[in-house]
């Protein structure tokens, strides 16, 4: 995985106001909208860990891997792995025929009606860190992200670790962290070298309909500082640059923020500011935090005492984003950016729906980590599909012509609950798998404007004022 920190573990918003079941005030749902104006439920994978060390900045995914999982999934939605190291291979070049390749491979989604999220990923801070090898064990790069020219560990040392978690609290992995932050006060530039990579990504996809965010750093780490002194500091100072960056070249996509990883993918509350949106109108800033609970992390299954303490995780950290995205965020839509796990453990299929679950009652997007072939996947290196195929390739609305109050899917039917917006010409579009729709659909509470068992897409419009419900179910 990418992954979880074992220490301790034209697009608007469309808003409403619901009861949280994370907390004993009303918590308010936001959407990101495509260009027509309608709410995006958005599912998909992070695409992909093979990209962290590839020379080219590319993961080992096709666009034949796609085809196969938009069919046997109905996916809409990828979190697509970038590095600084790629886009900004010496100071202040940035390296275009990187971005064609990243191009090329938004342009595979476009093709399918996909949204894309592009992901500034790093791990341990930069594969220019090397472990110690005086014992001979072969150890080699053990981050990704930062360039080289950017990674500066000060020559303090960096041992060898079982676990590579362990990397972060190495003395030369926190000096670079220290030195990134400008904690050391030696390197005030790399912040600004860092938003103004952004910049570059940015004024590339400006003009991309299908990039709809950009989500500025994976799992930050703040070395020597933690918690509030960091996310309320310089991790919330860097948020800041690079939005302004960005909205230098780019006033629609949306700016995705996430907290520190350590704590807060295990339920800990976040103590992140403020980051405001330079661009006129109403903010595009979404909250993309991750979900790892510590049991499972350590490779428990959900069942038992790990499934107790993981609801309790789930509770807590259910709370602490919703608090994050509506009181900080001021109403931010929320992308579930990272959650996984191995899917051969004791409950997996119960945790994935319990997951799948609460993103859905609470208006969250979902990235799962990852499309990388192996257990934690979708498929085994032989192509095998795992637990996750099945579970997810549920009945699910993508785009809802107005504000979605609620929504669920069983195997053969789906209902919806929506508030219509008459300003949206598009109609509403739901997923309908073949497994449980194998045929012609009966459809209640709105005109069907197309059923295309092909592509597994109906879609449907109602003209009624106040809350419609839909049902969808196979034709008798």
């Amino acid at each position: 995985m990418t992954g979880s920190l074992l220490l301790g573990g034209g697009i608007a918003a469309a808003q409403s106001s619901l009861p949280s079941s994370g907390s004993n005030t009303a918590a308010t749902r936001s959407y990101l909208t495509d260009d027509a104006g309608r709410s995006l439920i958005l599912r998909g994978f992070n695409t992909a860990s093979s990209a962290k060390s590839a020379p080219d900045g590319m993961p080992d995914f096709t666009e034949a891997d796609l085809v196969r999982e938009h069919a046997e999934m109905g996916t809409n939605f990828v979190r697509f792995l970038i590095s600084w190291r790629s886009v900004e291979p010496e100071p202040g070049r940035y390296d275009q025929a990187y971005l064609d390749r990243v191009e090329e491979r938004v342009g595979w989604y476009a093709e399918r009606g996909y949204k894309v999220m592009l992901d500034m990923h790093q791990d341990v801070y930069s594969g220019a860190i090397m472990a110690d090898d005086t014992a001979g064990t072969g150890a080699g790069p053990i981050g990704n992200g930062a360039p080289a020219w950017a990674t500066y560990t000060d020559g303090l040392p960096v041992e060898k670790q079982d676990r590579w978690e362990l990397y972060y609290i190495q003395p030369g992995v926190m000096r670079a962290f220290d030195n990134f932050w400008n904690t050391t006060g030696k390197h005030p530039e790399l912040m600004e070298h860092y938003a103004n990579a952004w910049r570059a990504v940015a004024e590339r996809f400006a003009d991309n309909d299908t990039v709809v965010a950009y989500d500025l750093m994976n799992e930050p780490w703040g070395g020597s500082l933690q918690f509030e002194e960091f996310e309320a500091g310089p991790l919330t100072d860097l948020y800041q640059r690079s939005t302004n960056a960005i909205r230098s070249v780019d006033q629609d996509s949306w700016v995705c923020v996430a907290p520190q990883a350590v704590g807060v993918n295990q339920g800990i509350p976040s103590r992140l500011g403020k980051v405001s949106d330079p661009r006129a109108g109403e903010q595009r800033i979404a909250y993309c935090p991750h979900l790892y609970p510590l049991p499972l992390d350590l490779g428990d299954g959900y069942s038992g005492v790990s499934k107790t303490l993981t609801d309790v995780t789930m509770r807590t950290w259910r709370a602490s984003i919703e608090q994050v995205a509506n009181d900080v965020l001021g109403g931010a839509p929320i992308i579930i950016g990272e959650f996984g796990l191995d899917t051969t453990l004791p409950g997996a299929r119960d945790f994935l729906d319990r997951v799948y679950t609460e993103a859905r009652e609470m208006g969250a997007g979902v990235s799962y980590w990852s499309s990388d072939p192996g257990t934690w996947g979708p498929y085994m290196p032989d192509g095998t599909p795992t637990i996750l195929v099945e579970t997810l390739n549920k009945a699910y609305p993508r785009a809802v012509a107005g504000d979605p109050v609620s929504w669920s899917a069983a195997a053969d039917r789906l209902e919806l609950t929506f508030r219509p917006d008459s300003a949206i010409t598009a109609p509403t579009e739901i997923y309908l798998p073949q497994s449980g729709f194998p045929g012609d659909v009966d459809v209640e509470g709105a005109d069907v404007v197309e059923w295309d068992r092909q592509s597994r897409l109906l879609t449907v419009r109602s003209a009624a004022t106040g809350d419609v419900t839909v049902t969808v179910t196979p034709a008798a």
